[in-house]
């Protein structure tokens, strides 16, 4: 059966990476791909290849109605509204009712992992849109992303040019997995004749590490020292608000520790595996792949 698939936050780095798995992975044909965002001049390259492009906008429920009108599977990808609490949320229930008032089938989201106990900051967002997707009434599948390898590439170029990471994760672990193995995961989920309606997927790394290790990794990959000193919540957000993060993301960040330090994080599936028959990249990996931006 063919199913005609919509990406919401396609001009974003996870929303481009599951179109182009949908097209050059999956080899779904272009015409039942819809890719959709605020700004449609941002996805000129998927319409030149044949992906239909349509405007939505998470603040604006008549697009979201209009763009969503004749889709069968739609992923809504979570939005970047972090600084205002409670915009997020408000912006992801708008998609759902929408989806609903279009007559989309089946409703895919990224959400993370275990947001019914997690300590993360947003963790209320995602833990607000899953139960909002489940009242819909619409066959509903979540795909719960782990921390990024990505994320690490942050903080992780400025800690190995002194030396020195200040973390407040103690010695919990977390099995990170890169953005595009989510991706590549959705995108079969999203294009796979057999999806099961009313499924939870947890995407993850195989290995469950402490900060000191993926320090040790991180230090081998660069060639360079990684000290890592461990700190109080409390000394890490001062530290992140001294060197000028906005306290909303510092918060973020804090709390991300926090969740890693207290095993909230410490989950390993085989999820990606069921979902493409495949491998996740390990940190090294990717790391030896991102070697220039690391040590940048």
């Amino acid at each position: 059966m063919s199913h005609t698939i919509l990406v919401t936050g396609a001009a974003g780095q996870l929303g481009r990476a599951i179109v182009g798995h949908l097209l050059d992975t999956q080899k779904v044909a272009a015409d039942r791909i819809v890719a959709a965002t605020r700004d449609p001049a941002k996805l000129a390259d998927f319409a030149a290849r044949g992906v239909a492009v349509r405007k939505a906008d998470f603040d604006d429920a008549a697009s979201l109605e209009a763009a969503f009108a004749g889709i069968d599977r739609l992923l809504i990808v979570s939005t970047d509204a972090l600084a205002v609490p409670g915009q997020r949320l408000t912006q992801h229930k708008a998609a759902i009712a929408a989806a609903v008032k279009s007559g989309v089938k089946h409703l895919f989201y990224t959400s993370m992992p275990k947001p019914d106990d997690s300590l993360v900051s947003f963790a209320p967002d995602h833990l607000g849109t899953e139960e909002a997707i489940k009242a819909s009434g619409l066959a509903y599948t979540i795909v719960r992303d782990a921390w990024y390898h990505d994320n690490l590439l942050h903080s992780l170029p400025h800690n190995l040019s002194t030396g020195t990471w200040y973390s407040a994760a103690g010695e919990g672990r977390v099995a990170t997995i890169s953005r595009d193995d989510c991706a590549k995961a959705i995108a079969a989920a999203l294009a796979s004749s057999s999806t099961p309606g009313n499924a939870t997927y947890t995407l993850t790394g195989t290995d469950s590490i402490t900060t000191d290790e993926i320090a040790a990794i991180a230090a081998d990959v660069a060639g360079k020292p990684l000290n890592v000193v461990h700190v109080s919540d409390d000394q890490l957000a001062a530290g992140l608000k001294g060197a000028g993060i906005p306290d909303f993301f510092a918060a973020v960040l804090v709390s991300a520790d926090a969740n890693t330090r207290t095993g909230r994080f410490d989950i390993v599936t085989n999820d990606f595996e069921t979902l493409t028959s495949d491998k996740p990249q390990s940190l090294k990996d990717f790391l030896i792949a991102h070697k220039a931006a690391l040590t940048a």
